[in-house]
């Protein structure tokens, strides 16, 4: 193309007003809603705070359950920031015409709508902006309360509220709204000539509201909206209940952003296993009698072509597909399809787009990234997901915690059913909202920990009920679930439908399902466990100890010496059993097992010796780089997974058998530790990745120094145990620490994400713990302490008592061995070695089976009757294949 020509383009895309950041200006809105459609979601381009209390319907959208602040959201406009004209419209009416009085609040507009985090989706969650309306005593306002405006009387039906902005200085902006009748009739008026410009940069959404309506400053103050808890002023109540119509919304100062529309297709998550793709397309919350058939794409020589087809889940709004024999070695484009009905009551075929990826299975390096703790702090995570884009991950895993129950502001509803399941899909479209562009194009594993299903501690205890007429900490801590089943299967069946099938599908108490299972990836084996479904509760157990919120009050209770009891249970039976077959299994080709799940079993965290729970932690000082508190001492908090005892080293002895490597969360505290069940570092390493946003910033400062850790390392790493009397060897902690970067209760909270590089043929793992303000792609610094570099056989570090004769291997690289103790009938551990030659340890003497081959090609030979020795190398069994 000529010089003249681009000039040209370019110009002519200036003068119709698009601008290379992809907004197109003067694109005026209109709403369209045909009276056919009928349903919870409004549709691509709206917003709705929360969800559950608007609808379509009538041919409008209606605001269905009255509360503070219920807002709607328009995604796909802006108002810029530089000079021009704004001009609003909407036709209102009240909704339930029942003759009493309505309540304080108000009904209207909300302009120039921002968050704290610079995207139009922390804006349209956690934003807030200028007010503009009726209120419910019919008069109207412009930011503040005018008793001179005229009031409009009763009934509410029927009235067009229009709002015009225009500039009369650089800073300031004459506001107009004006209030007419169906034949156009002026029923009243507000203006103001002093409106600050910045008041009008942002958002914009419409706005029915009960309760007292604050005047707005006169400038707009400094956003920070806590971001965590509950917005004050949400809760319901009232009867503030109105219906828009014909929203409109047009000007010079407006762009339009048509690809921040989204849905009905939201996200797309896979994971990829022995030749078989489970992938789940996450839905909007479509009308009943909209299409709830979903289809699966893949695009091939002969162009896209349907796969697999399924119908919509009706509560969790999910499709799942499962497609068998599947090509691991190749990447394969895919789409989810759907045939949508729009708001105008027209059908049209929408598309999601993804990739799967080849396995990796010749990569040196399988890459995992591993989160936990993902609060809407920071919502929507650019930095966040940059950052981990840069390490462009094999598989992504959300260890728990993908939604608090403070996530949007708007607490949580807990019935009906379908309120209450429309609630916590608000919440979670949150996660997909800012991670599925890295979702869509790798396996992933989501596994719910307590927050997921609204409890602040879970011990599922096999899947029983809370006790009835309970809740909050009274009931977490007599054990079970305190939402009804079909709720738990729903929020499980968006996060873990994905997964390969379980491992033993029968369901616990309750009906409510199980998801633990394995997944063979590039090389490694997975174990995806379930940490609280069968966890004993420890309250009525151990009556002594006072136990509240996992916390014992009584400070005479000694939990290292009285807390580990018979009978409590950490993983259940089922799982211990799935354990140990899955680690002494190598028949699928793996180089290198791993273990996820949602806790370590250890509870590394501190609290001044005074304080008798973690309630104390938000309150804590964080403290400078290099400082170190007075009192601190190891705790017993038993929501971690430090008890019960005999269950962690039960299933320590199971994971060791496989030498494997851990992965969990939960804990808020990025740590790197080495278990110890009899002996310091005779079990396997594990990773705790910190927190996505924290607002429980824990920490490890023991006041005795460790007499065993490496010269020149921090006093808190080396040799120590827990507030259990586990044994534990700490390498290295992300503790919080104080770095003068805004928001603080972000940066200075030790938030971040990890990331384990599993090296197929060094058999080397690779542990990295990256800050959230660092990024990797300018250079940044991970946590002090990391990385950390260890052997896969790190992860049975037992002394040995002797060997058994040296393995040496001919006709085939790199076989299985497995060792079984004949007097037991037991495996002790298995493994792929690394080359043909290796002499396998034992722990006490006996007699042994060695068993060496190939299990996945059905060559895996038998050698009873082998006596250990003392000495390695001086004996061989030689084999030949």
């Amino acid at each position: 193309m000529k010089r003249g020509a681009i000039l040209f383009v370019i110009t002519a895309f200036v003068c119709a007003g698009i601008t290379f950041g992809q907004a197109a200006r003067v694109t005026p809105f209109a709403s369209d809603f045909d009276d056919s459609v009928e349903r919870t979601w409004l549709g691509p381009v709206y917003w709705s705070n929360p969800m559950q209390d608007w609808g379509v319907a009538n041919g409008r959208i209606e605001c269905v359950q009255s509360g503070g602040d219920r807002n709607v959201f328009l995604l796909t406009r802006h108002v810029d920031s530089r000079p021009g004209d704004l001009k609003m419209s909407v036709t209102i009416g009240r909704l339930n015409e029942d003759g009493k009085k309505l309540t304080e609040g108000y009904v209207g507009f909300k302009t120039g709508i921002q968050g704290e985090f610079d995207d139009y989706r922390d804006s349209a969650v956690r934003g807030d902006g200028f007010r503009v309306g009726m209120y419910t005593g019919g008069r109207l306002f412009v930011g503040r309360y005018d008793e001179t405006v005229k009031k409009i009387e009763p009934p509410f039906q029927d009235i067009t509220l229009t709002l015009e902005a225009t500039p009369v200085s650089e800073d300031a902006y004459e506001v107009t709204l004006t209030a007419t009748d169906k034949d156009g009739k002026q029923l009243s008026q507000a203006k103001r000539d002093d409106v600050a410009a910045d008041w009008l940069h942002g958002g914009v959404a419409l706005v029915c509201s009960n309760g007292k309506v604050k005047d707005m400053p006169e400038k707009r103050p400094t956003i920070d909206n806590g971001n965590w808890g509950f917005r004050q002023g949400t809760g319901r109540g009232g009867n503030v209940l109105f219906w828009f119509a014909d929203w409109k919304v047009a000007g010079t100062k407006v762009d339009s952003y048509p690809q921040r529309a989204w849905g009905p297709i939201l996200w797309s998550q896979y994971t990829l296993s022995e030749n078989v793709l489970n992938l789940t397309a996450q839905m909007a919350p479509i009308g009943e009698g909209e299409s709830q058939e979903v289809g699966l794409q893949t695009k091939g020589l002969l162009g896209w072509q349907t796969v697999a087809e399924a119908e919509m889940d009706p509560l969790s709004r999910t499709a799942e597909f499962k497609v068998k024999d599947w090509n691991d070695g190749k990447d394969t484009p895919y789409r989810v399809a759907y045939t949508f009905t729009q708001t105008d009551g027209t059908e049209k075929e929408v598309y999601f787009e993804g990739e799967v990826r080849e396995n990796p299975k010749d990569k040196e390096n399988l890459v995992v990234a591993g989160f936990t703790g993902n609060n809407d702090l920071g919502f929507p995570n650019n930095d966040f997901v940059k950052s981990v884009a840069w390490h462009d991950p094999d598989v992504l895993f959300f260890s728990g915690d993908q939604i608090y129950e403070g996530v949007g502001g708007y607490r949580i509803q807990t019935s009906p059913l379908e309120k209450a399941a429309v609630d916590y899909l608000r919440k979670w479209y949150l996660y997909g909202w800012a991670y599925k562009d890295l979702l869509k194009d790798r396996p992933s594993v989501a596994i719910p920990d307590d927050h997921d299903v609204y409890h602040g501690n879970i011990w599922g205890a096999g899947g029983k009920a809370t006790p009835e007429g309970t809740w909050g900490a009274k009931a977490q801590d007599a054990g079970g679930y305190k939402m009804p089943p079909v709720w738990v299967n729903m929020v499980q069946r968006t996060q873990t439908s994905h997964l390969p099938d379980p491992y033993d599908p029968t369901p616990v108490k309750q009906g409510i399902g199980v998801y633990y299972t394995n997944m063979v990836y590039g090389g490694v084996d997975f174990a995806i466990i379930e940490d609280r479904k069968f966890k004993s509760a420890p309250r009525d157990m151990l009556p002594k100890a006072e136990i509240y919120n996992g916390w014992p009050q009584n400070p005479d209770f000694d939990a290292e010496k009285e807390a580990d009891i018979e009978g409590a249970k950490l993983l259940g039976e089922r799982q211990l059993a799935f354990l140990n077959d899955w680690a002494t299994d190598w028949s699928h080709g793996e180089r290198m097992k791993c273990v996820l799940s949602q806790t370590i079993f250890a509870n590394v965290a501190t609290l001044p010796e005074d304080e008798m729970s973690d309630a104390a932690v938000p309150r804590l000082r964080i403290l400078d780089e290099g400082e170190y508190p007075p009192n601190d001492a190891p705790v017993s908090d038993f929501d971690s997974n430090g008890w019960p005892q005999r269950g962690r080293n039960e299933a320590l002895r199971a994971i060791r058998k496989g030498l494997a490597f851990h992965i969990a969360g939960d804990q808020h505290l990025g740590s790197t530790i080495e278990y110890g069940i009899d002996e310091y570092r005779d079990a396997g390493f594990a990773v705790c990745v910190p927190s996505v946003s924290n607002v429980w910033p824990r920490r490890w400062y023991p006041q005795t120094p460790s007499e065993n850790r490496i010269p020149g390392e921090p006093r808190y790493t080396g040799d120590f145990e827990d507030g259990f009397g586990n044994k534990i060897t700490v390498y290295a902690v992300s503790n919080p620490t104080y770095t003068g970067l805004k928001p603080s209760r972000l940066y200075d909270r030790a938030t971040g994400y990890g990331i384990v590089r599993f090296n197929r043929e060094s058999r080397d793992i690779k542990i990295e713990m990256w800050p959230r303000l660092s990024d990797p792609s300018e250079g940044g610094e991970q946590y002090p302490g990391w990385p950390i570099t260890i052997s896969q056989f790190d992860n049975n570090d037992r002394t040995p008592w002797g060997y058994l004769p040296t393995v040496d291997v001919t006709g085939m690289d790199d076989p299985v061995v497995k060792v079984v103790d004949e007097s037991s009938s037991e495996a002790v551990y298995a493994v792929r070695i690394k080359g043909t030659r290796w002499s396998p340890p034992v722990y006490e003497s006996g007699s042994y089976t060695i068993m060496v081959g190939e299990p996945a090609d059905g060559d895996f030979r038998s050698f009873p009757g082998i006596k250990a020795g003392r000495k390695a190398e001086q004996r061989l069994l030689k084999i030949k294949f």
